[in-house]
């Protein structure tokens, strides 16, 4: 099988927080190893030596990833690789590639990756839009052109059940029929860092927990800084947030200023440390073999966290508010709907080492079945 990977980098500037580029990267060689002739159209290459790689140019903003595919460069692109299946990672711009395989002349299959859902649904059943995308009120039309990609494609592929459920919802108040096309397919674990539990320590008594998501408020980082509060004031906890952004270019500052803000306000907390991982890998592992647990972001309607699952690999529970996909993947024990439930979690995980033990091998436990040659094998029989 000849298989074109699109991806679109939204981070160019530091690929350790691109969770599409990771994904592509981790991904990649495990289809190499299943016998699939893989090329990578992307800014920067991904996976190894066996993968193609066409260089791209980075959208400038992520409407333009959006709204903006560049159908001369894709039919020129199609026509150098004939594929027979190609994979859309910005879902938006299925349509675009099912016009340039007809220009070109070729019946390649499109599947498309819902990596990233530019709406969530309410526990009312109500859809409400990205506030990410939603400037000068495009979130609208980006999610009209979300639905017209999923129409566009031949197969669709989700992270989750969670993700499935509400795919399908906002599909069908489009009237697009998904059917038989929808897969779940989870997003693999980066094997550099799984830990067996047997290796991890119990807090003695005092605990720190880690915080490695990005610092945007739409993955709701003014909540998480009140539950920081109360955590380092009322448990016997510490908390470590990762920087993962670093220096970020002023034009991404001036589409959204909110990392560096919240980044601000969280350093001038009690009982929390800013830490970076520099985009090294190794560091970014030792940062998280420092802490003893992991907190989830509070992201309205998150649909997958791929650092809640580099933290459950190393044998790190992971806290969770009870939303989305976190309430279907983390254990019921670890869930909070409030600051108070949050805080009697951290101060158990900190002074029951039973309790820990029990946690960080069902942490361990939960990420087994996204090793990334059991994701290639359930990517294939999805495209198939």
């Amino acid at each position: 099988m000849r298989l074109l990977y699109l991806l679109n980098i939204s981070n160019p500037g530091r690929l350790s927080a691109d969770s599409g580029f990771t994904f592509a990267d981790l991904l990649t060689p495990a289809l190499a190893d299943a016998g699939v002739d893989v090329t990578v159209a992307s800014p920067a290459p991904a996976g190894d030596e066996r993968v193609g790689f066409v260089p791209t140019v980075s959208p400038s903003t992520k409407y333009r990833a959006r709204l903006d595919p560049g159908l001369d460069e894709l039919v020129a692109l199609v026509r150098r690789v004939r594929p027979e299946v190609v994979v859309a990672n910005q879902i938006e711009a299925a349509p675009a590639i099912r016009a340039a395989l007809l220009e070109a002349g070729t019946e390649a299959r499109i599947a498309g990756y819902c990596h990233y859902l530019p709406f969530s649904f309410t526990d009312d059943g109500d859809l409400a839009l990205d506030p990410s995308l939603d400037d000068g009120g495009l979130g609208r039309p980006v999610l009209l052109a979300f639905t017209a990609g999923l129409a566009a494609c031949n197969r669709v592929l989700v992270h989750s059940v969670t993700a499935a459920s509400w795919t399908t919802a906002a599909a069908d108040r489009m009237s697009v029929e998904l059917s038989e096309k929808l897969h779940v397919v989870p997003a693999p674990r980066d094997e550099r860092l799984v830990r067996d539990p047997a290796d991890v320590s119990p807090p003695d008594g005092r605990a720190r927990g880690v915080y490695n998501h990005r610092l945007y408020a739409h993955y709701g980082t003014a909540r998480f800084t009140a539950l920081a509060r109360h955590l380092a004031a009322e448990a016997p906890v510490e908390l470590t947030v990762m920087d993962l952004f670093g220096t970020r270019s002023p034009e991404r500052v001036r589409l959204d200023p909110s990392p560096e803000r919240h980044r601000d306000e969280l350093a001038a907390l009690d009982g929390v440390t800013i830490a970076s991982d520099r985009g090294d890998r190794v560091r970014y592992r030792n940062l998280l073999a420092g802490a003893h647990f992991g907190v989830a972001p509070f992201r309205p309607g998150c649909p997958w966290s791929m650092s809640v699952v580099d933290c459950q690999g190393m044998g790190l529970p992971v806290i969770a508010p009870r939303t989305g996909w976190l309430a279907e993947h983390i254990d019921d024990d670890l869930l909070f709907d409030t600051d108070d439930e949050a805080v009697q979690i951290a101060r158990r995980l900190a002074t029951d080492a039973e309790f820990y033990r029990v946690h960080a091998k069902r942490a361990h436990a939960s990420t087994a079945d996204f090793a990334p040659a059991a994701v290639a094998a359930r990517y294939l029989e999805a495209i198939a």
